[in-house]
């Protein structure tokens, strides 16, 4: 299995991505959340200047907020400074568009970016329509260096849900996705992803990555899963598995799932103090970079242990073999931005020897 650090994109951090490669993890993670973050390309570039072996790419492009030939073209100039360790991860944007508070890209215009994007970045002339006119267009100066197209960019489809799912089997080198970590929940996941590039008439790769963002928890011994600690390191990510189901039940309807039942209620008396026509900012004030103070209160050991890997050293061995069994080939995380390497440290001296 492999192991990946989603960053924060703050630029003046960029040197953590040689620590990160020095002490053996295989790929750096950028996200492209406007709104709160820097820019993801920037980054990258950065990145690709103090690296050498290590894989790095965007977790995740958001499509709907960049046009397909704008995000073909970016990563493709990532490309000509780390060929070959380059890749995109492209998502429906379940936080940059709800940032602006919208809903993410519709299923069906998110498999159109992603046929554009496919094409492009595979050297061919594509159809496009762009402000009403549907015209072919190609990275046209490829072959003068610009770009890089001959060393093949991997596309990792994110998808939390079937329909998602499918379009990874349709277009993606490989699914990127945020689920339970349970062997149960990656073998839906697989099956969902099979069944879209059947479905396509497309055959599936050989190698075919499954990446999960979920945070592992390396427990001391006797330490519970809810110390001060672990907190500090993993609060922000799991609140916002909160902010994330929030913002999917007010948009979409549904329930709330059983783990959250005890909660639910005070959260969201919470977050309704805020207008509704300001409340997509505060729902995510925070989002995987802060815990705020009056949210700390809902990181209940259930929460905890939902969104994250939790164990002592060899437990955390135990389930990441497990996850492996089931299909799982990379885990990325994503601790508290000024824990991330202190975080690599211990994982590097404690787990990563067991499982590589």
């Amino acid at each position: 299995m492999d192991f990946g650090m989603c960053v924060t994109t703050k630029l003046t951090d960029v040197d953590q991505c040689t620590e990160f490669e020095n002490l053996g993890l295989d790929s750096i993670w950028v996200p492209d959340s406007q709104m709160i973050w820097g820019d993801c390309y920037a980054y990258l570039a950065l990145a690709a200047e103090r690296t050498k072996r290590i894989r790095i790419g965007t977790g995740v492009s958001v499509a709907g907020t960049r046009i397909p030939p704008v995000t073909a073209h970016s990563i493709a100039s990532i490309n000509t400074i780390a060929p070959g360790r380059t890749f995109l991860g492209m998502g429906a944007g379940n936080s940059a568009h709800r940032f602006l508070d919208h809903k993410p890209l519709p299923i069906k215009k998110y498999g159109e970016e992603l046929r554009v994007i496919r094409g492009l970045l595979n050297g061919e002339e594509v159809e496009y329509t762009f402000r009403g006119k549907t015209a072919p267009t190609r990275l046209l100066m490829a072959d003068l260096g610009y770009v890089n197209l001959d060393d093949h960019i991997p596309i990792y489809v994110s998808g939390f849900g079937p329909k998602s799912q499918a379009l990874a089997g349709q277009y993606g080198d490989g699914l990127v996705t945020s689920l339970p970590p349970q062997p149960r929940a990656i073998e839906r996941a697989l099956t969902t992803v099979k069944n879209g590039a059947e479905a396509a008439g497309r055959d599936m790769p050989a190698e075919f990555p499954t990446v999960s963002l979920t945070n592992i928890v390396i427990l001391d011994k006797g330490e519970e899963a809810t110390s001060d600690r672990v907190i500090e390191e993993n609060g922000a990510f799991v609140i916002s598995s909160l902010h994330y189901l929030y913002d999917k039940i007010r948009q979409y309807g549904g329930e709330p799932p059983h783990h959250l039942q005890d909660i639910w209620d005070e959260y969201s008396a919470l977050l309704e103090q805020t207008p509704e026509h300001i409340r997509h900012l505060r729902i995510h004030d925070g989002h995987c970079t802060f815990l705020r103070p009056d949210e700390a209160k809902f990181l209940t050991e259930d929460l905890i242990r939902t969104a994250c890997i939790v164990g002592t050293a060899g437990e955390v061995v135990e389930k990441l073999k497990d996850l492996s069994d089931a299909g799982l080939d990379e885990i990325m995380v994503l601790p508290n931005p000024d824990m991330q390497v202190s975080w690599a440290q211990r994982f590097a001296k404690d787990v990563l020897p067991h499982v590589k």
